[in-house]
């Protein structure tokens, strides 16, 4: 079957409604959505994308921007900047959502795939881009599933394991057919706060069957969604991030 992976809404609510509605119009639309966590964070309407991604029955994991919500002890892992969004998301949220999101798990095993925020085998907090290729191949060994999902980073990114080390290269737009005796970690990149030069939203389809992947770049209103963080109280740097 086909399941939709998206991550890093950052509460881009604009972002989060086209990326839906792409997948909708998918024939046959997919069976099963998950997020990579960071549904809020950043972004001027945290408390609709998580109801909308209750709403929709996404199955969702930790990431950083939800344990900072949910967790205190979290908090002081954030640069001063992001501590400022955080808190006026923290604001923004409801009892009830938080009780929610402290109840995300680290890391999901679906479909001979791993889901995780950040990095396996049960990150929210590590970067891919913080690791070589040496460390990169021992990461491997710390997860028994074929491929393994991330986002975290807000770039696009696909790594094997080959026979002879590893070997990384940009995940572009488009259909990739991935091999099915080969290991994987894919870097799917951000609906709500790309930054990878393109401001359009990020989510990919898989096929659990054919291993085909199949990455998908979604225009939206992006105006509505600047200028709403004025409105929410959130720092101007994160909309300007995505003009």
């Amino acid at each position: 079957m086909v399941i939709a992976v998206l991550s890093d809404i950052h509460g881009n609510l604009e972002a989060f409604q086209s990326v839906l509605a792409d997948m909708d119009a998918q024939v046959p639309p997919p069976a099963e959505i998950l997020s990579l966590g960071d549904n809020l964070g950043y972004g001027p309407d945290p408390e609709a994308c998580v109801q909308l991604v209750r709403e929709r029955g996404i199955h969702s994991v930790m990431g950083n921007h939800e344990l900072g919500v949910a967790r205190s002890k979290y908090r002081s892992w954030f640069n001063s900047q992001s501590r400022e969004a955080l808190q006026r998301t923290c604001e923004l949220v409801s009892p009830e959502t938080v009780d929610y999101i402290a109840g995300l798990p680290m890391a999901l095993s679906k479909h001979d795939a791993l889901f995780v925020h950040g990095l396996p085998p049960d990150s929210a907090l590590k970067y891919l881009y913080e690791l070589d290729s040496k460390q990169i191949q021992a990461l491997f060994g710390t997860f028994n599933e074929s491929i393994a999902f991330i986002g975290h980073t807000h770039e696009l990114e696909l790594v094997e394991l080959e026979p002879d080390g590893i070997f990384r290269r940009p995940l572009v737009e488009g259909l990739h057919c991935l091999d099915r005796n080969t290991r994987y970690i894919v870097n799917i990149g951000a609906v709500g706060q790309p930054r990878d030069g393109d401001r359009r939203a990020k989510y990919v389809l898989w096929d659990t069957e054919t291993w085909e992947l199949q990455v998908r770049f979604i225009k939206y209103d992006v105006q509505t969604t600047v200028k709403k963080f004025k409105e929410a109280g959130m720092p101007q740097r994160y909309a300007e991030r995505l003009l």
